[in-house]
């Protein structure tokens, strides 16, 4: 739905014109697949593929908010913000409203329409893009003086305390914070971040398997905590460690064998991921564009290893990737276990790419997947400007 329809959507719905549209992006992962959580560095870019919240302030301090791409409706107070296990998508705004609060901002009731183009469960961010654009909804309607790295923080919180996920920090600081043209190298331990121009002649292209795995959410979880089981174990032999990003691969190697097999392959992926995410920020700086699609595809071959969060659909499509002229590197972006790869293309050999993976994915396993090429985009902002509108 573009800006146009879901005010419309607005006025259908609540009989008035929106003070504000907002959009935020959804991203995609060049480089960094697992190590955000383990405090290390990731290669992300803002799509132009975005959820969109038009809405206005209310009177009193209620909250309704009209999911246009599910056809419901939640409404809750913001004195007593409680879960909603029957519409658990309204549970990322009801998060970010809690730890808003919870910082000592004000904020008032709101009557908004949400819709977006970021596809659900694909390892796009659309949870991530939810929260950063209600919140830039708040910040703006309500006048918080609230900078962008802060709002990150907040949606992750939301996320991590309130709505169950540990995510790490990566999908909402890109979100906020991301640059048309551009690739964002974050240091996720202390936040700071680096511009990467993506070369004009490529184009990022996600293939989606349209694959959608119920255990996401618990398998993440899991490979969190074996991290920090990895981080735990290994600290008897390298004192000074807070994370895997403090662990080389040279320390790595010497002391892998005192950890469990399943231990070990998960903290070989993060210590080497890290390295090849700064390697890549490097080759784009050079434009060496095929030494960063060979880490690329080491860094899918690793997640398919020793994090094992790939599937056979993810690999059918990776496999046919990967035999594209043209099409420098592939591997898997979000968690896993379904959802997208991501690949840097050619512009010119889109169109190539696009059939051939389509045409093999569809035979191997008889689902039709969604490619499309993405750009670089901006972070969040207001697509109407803002006006401090009761209703």
């Amino acid at each position: 739905m573009k800006s146009i329809g879901i005010r419309r959507a607005f006025w259908g719905i609540f009989g008035d014109q929106p003070a504000v549209v907002v959009r935020a992006p959804g991203r995609v992962n060049l480089m960094g697949g697992h190590t955000d959580y383990n405090e290390g560095y990731v290669l992300p870019v803002a799509i132009d593929r975005s959820v969109m919240v038009a809405a206005s302030l209310r009177r009193d301090r209620r909250v309704v908010i009209h999911a246009l791409d599910f056809g419901q409706r939640t409404e809750f107070p913001l004195d007593a913000i409680e879960r909603d296990e029957e519409q658990a998508w309204s549970n990322y705004q009801r998060g970010v409203a809690h730890f808003l609060q919870q910082e000592g901002f004000e904020l008032l009731g709101l009557n908004a329409c949400i819709s977006g183009d970021v596809p659900i469960g694909s390892g796009l961010s659309s949870s991530a893009a939810v929260e950063v654009a209600i919140a830039y909804t708040w910040r703006v309607l309500c006048g918080l003086k609230l900078d962008m790295v802060k709002l990150a923080l907040l949606c992750q919180r939301a996320e991590n305390e309130f709505v169950g996920m540990s995510c790490g920090i990566m999908d909402q600081l890109i979100s906020a914070l991301g640059r048309q043209g551009c690739a964002m190298l974050i240091d996720c331990r202390s936040l700071a971040h680096e511009f990467v121009p993506l070369p004009s002649s490529v184009a990022i292209v996600v293939s989606d398997t349209m694959v959608r795995r119920e255990l996401v959410s618990s398998e993440y979880n899991l490979r969190r905590r074996e991290c920090e089981e990895g981080v735990r174990l290994l600290r008897s032999y390298l004192p000074g460690i807070r994370a895997l990003r403090d662990i080389s691969p040279a320390q790595f190697e010497r002391y892998a064998g005192k950890l469990p097999e399943v231990v070990r392959k998960r903290c070989r992926h993060v210590v080497y991921e890290n390295q090849r995410v700064l390697e890549g920020a490097e080759a784009l700086r050079k434009g060496d564009l095929a030494r960063f699609g060979q880490l690329m595809n080491e860094s899918h071959a690793s997640l398919r290893d020793d994090y094992e969060v790939s599937c056979r659909e993810l690999e059918v499509i990776a496999e046919a990737a990967q035999e594209v002229e043209g099409a420098y590197g592939t591997r898997i972006t979000g968690a896993g276990f379904g959802g997208c790869t991501v690949s840097l293309v050619d512009e010119e050999a889109v169109e190539d790419f696009r059939r051939h993976v389509a045409e093999k994915y569809e035979a191997a396993t008889g689902i039709v997947p969604q490619i499309y090429a993405c750009h670089a985009e901006g972070g969040v902002s207001t697509m109407s400007g803002p006006a401090r509108s009761l209703s």
